[in-house]
């Protein structure tokens, strides 16, 4: 069971990390801002938000109920955060805003539909992620993490969800290699890194040294924990070796050349977090699978090397 210091211990973001949110952000939080004081407009659908953070800021119940169900504590918090995200993501999506948005993933659902093998290789959990915090839009290009936690500054997020959604929008996918497992712990070291940490894979899957495994890592929740979270289905690669990842990376850098990036990211965070199209990283999983299992996802080939890739 998660404890009440679990639910309360949070990380509040800096000024320097508020001070990210772009221009999108602020439109929209103005906006919002503007229509919640306001006695005039329909404020139904923001009235919709204002509820929702009022919900998350009483129910440290919700948290218990999930690791009831058998989910670790920090897996738990991550669950509630991606739920309240895509809640609130939905009521930000009526907006004029944000309507380049819900064009990227709506256009993405109707050529991946994702929901996981064996009707896609893009499960759920993939999926959202990549819609809530990877997926650029607006001419600040930002994503819609970045619009929530610049709201949440104006309707009092509870600390410890803003801390949860904080490290959501920070997270990406990314290309790990397995170390060998601790108890129930899986140790992998990402991909150009000699640092190994110890993950919590709530799929289940233990795999075997020297895979490589391509996930989204999220950090502990909070100081009460010492391990990391696999947050979606791993993809496994398979016959694809830590050097023959490494090259793909140095070519897409190499092709990006000196352009100005979107976050001050690296161009190699850069790579693996938003790809060099909106879609790159879709379109990968797709054209790479090979096969499923009910805890892991198999994939093989090179994004770049069209005869590497099955469906290519």
């Amino acid at each position: 069971m998660v404890s009440d210091a679990a639910v309360e211990l949070a990380i509040v973001p800096s000024e320097q990390e508020l001070t990210f949110m772009g221009t999108m952000a602020d439109k929209i939080a103005r906006k919002i801002a503007s229509q919640l004081k306001s006695n005039v407009v329909d404020l139904s659908g923001h009235r919709a938000v204002r509820q929702i953070f009022q919900e998350a800021r009483l129910d440290a119940e919700g948290l218990k109920k999930l690791t009831s169900k058998g989910h670790d504590p920090c897996h738990a918090l991550y669950i509630y955060g991606q739920n309240f995200a895509s809640v609130l993501g939905e009521q930000l999506g009526t907006m004029s805003e944000t309507r380049q948005f819900v064009k990227i993933v709506g256009d993405a659902e109707d050529v991946y539909q994702p929901g996981g093998p064996p009707l896609s290789p893009l499960t759920t959990s993939y999926f959202t992620m990549w819609a809530l915090f990877d997926v650029l839009f607006g001419p600040s290009h930002e994503t819609m993490g970045s619009c929530i936690l610049r709201i949440a500054q104006l309707t009092g997020m509870p600390a410890w969800l803003l801390d949860v959604i904080g490290h959501m929008r920070l997270s990406t996918m990314g290309v790990h290699v397995h170390c060998g497992t601790e108890g129930h712990l899986v140790r992998l070291r990402e991909l150009g890194s000699q640092e190994t940490k110890l993950f919590h894979v709530p799929s289940g899957y233990a795999g075997h040294p020297g895979e490589l495994w391509f996930i989204r890592q999220l950090p502990p929740a909070n100081a009460l924990f010492n391990y990391h979270i696999v947050f979606n289905t791993p993809y496994i690669l398979v016959d694809v070796t830590e050097r023959m990842f490494a090259d793909y990376l140095a070519r897409e850098i190499e092709r990006i050349g000196s352009r100005t990036l979107p976050g001050k990211l690296g161009a190699s965070a850069y790579i693996m977090k938003h790809g060099p199209t909106a879609n790159h990283w879709n379109e990968y999983i797709v054209l790479a699978y090979v096969g499923y299992q009910r805890d892991a996802v198999f994939l093989t080939g090179i994004p770049d090397i069209k005869g590497s890739l099955p469906h290519a």
